[in-house]
């Protein structure tokens, strides 16, 4: 039930408070907590030590807040994103030790592309792609592929949105998408360069799940100026079947074929 001037429900408010944590700022103070979830501070002190109650929310020696374990044992119990992990770790551990690049496991959430795991390059100066970072679906590699395999009525949901331009060589002209999520289906990979950022590659296959749908997307994110592409897709796609027939796809049926 909605008891504010501004008619949020308790849990919106609540849902603003731990939505403002993030990458760039894990932590932060009582004030800061409550400027960027834009709510009085006294509303925000209010749920926040209900919140850190719960365990939802934890006090740091110094006063700063940051998540609390709680939250991350509630969210892991009974998670898809938790079980795709488990399942395809292993196939992404082959495929990085094949292309020593940044490896990662996408899924559509709500019509962003949501990062679930990565295993990282030692090497490679790319941040990006962090587990439970989002990109928009256009400006991403793993969102194309995830988008050309979805149901034509989600295409064309993503694509009456005003697309953002991320990077100067994202697309943004729905016609032009559209022509390349067919050709995606027809290659069975898309490795489109600069998209997301200038400077890097992303060259990604789809993962099917049971009744052959789209799961997720596996990615290698390479320099482009060292994307060896015949060399990374067959790692890709056999990775990608591994990970499809664990999760109960027919491989007869769904995905790209080995190259």
């Amino acid at each position: 039930m909605a008891n504010s001037p501004s008619g949020d429900s308790v849990i919106s408010r609540v849902v603003r408070l731990l939505d403002a944590f993030d990458r760039d700022l894990p932590s932060m103070s009582l004030s800061g907590l409550a400027r960027r979830a834009d709510l009085p501070l006294t509303t925000t002190h209010r749920l926040v030590e209900e919140l850190v109650r719960h365990g939802l929310i934890e006090r740091l020696a110094g006063g700063d807040l940051r998540p609390g374990l709680r939250m991350w044992e509630l969210a892991a119990r009974g998670s898809q994103a938790l079980s795709l992990r488990e399942i395809a770790l292993p196939f992404m551990e082959d495929v990085q030790a094949a292309v020593h690049q940044h490896t990662t496991l996408a899924v559509l959430d709500h019509g962003t592309v949501l990062y679930v795991e990565r295993l990282s390059s030692p090497d490679s100066p790319l941040d990006a792609a962090h587990i439970a970072q989002r990109m928009p679906v256009h400006a991403a590699s793993s969102g194309l592929v995830l988008l050309a395999w979805s149901p034509p009525e989600l295409q064309h949901e993503v694509l009456a949105r005003p697309l953002q331009q991320v990077a100067p060589e994202t697309m943004t002209d729905p016609r032009l998408i559209r022509r390349h999520l067919a050709e995606i289906r027809q290659r069975g990979y898309v490795a489109l360069p600069g998209i997301g950022v200038a400077e890097w590659t992303g060259i990604a296959v789809p993962v099917f799940g049971a009744g052959n749908k789209i799961a997720a997307a596996l990615n290698a994110i390479v320099p482009r100026t060292q994307a060896n592409i015949p060399f990374t897709v067959p790692a890709l796609v056999t990775a990608a079947h591994g990970i499809s027939r664990a999760l109960g796809a027919d491989s007869r049926q769904a995905g790209p074929r080995r190259r």
